[in-house]
């Protein structure tokens, strides 16, 4: 187990161990999400959103036009 101390600035630093584990570098961002019983997950966003382009590919043959999308044609 590993711990960090806060600053009065309100900073902290992650462990060496904790950072390599999650493959964080200097200006990698971290989201904190406080959970129900009082734990907070830690998240790194190492991805872009750029990333996932070409991530999901349409089924074959089926094909959904433009203004069936915007009428909710049938």
């Amino acid at each position: 187990m590993s711990g960090a101390t806060l600053t009065s600035k309100g900073q902290i630093t992650i462990p060496a161990d904790i950072r390599k584990s999650m493959s964080i570098s200097p200006k990698d961002r971290l989201t904190f999400t406080p959970m129900p019983d009082g734990t907070v997950v830690m998240r790194a966003k190492t991805k872009s959103i750029k990333e996932l382009k070409g991530m999901l590919k349409p089924p074959h043959g089926v094909h959904v036009s433009i203004s069936d999308m915007r009428m909710g044609g049938d």
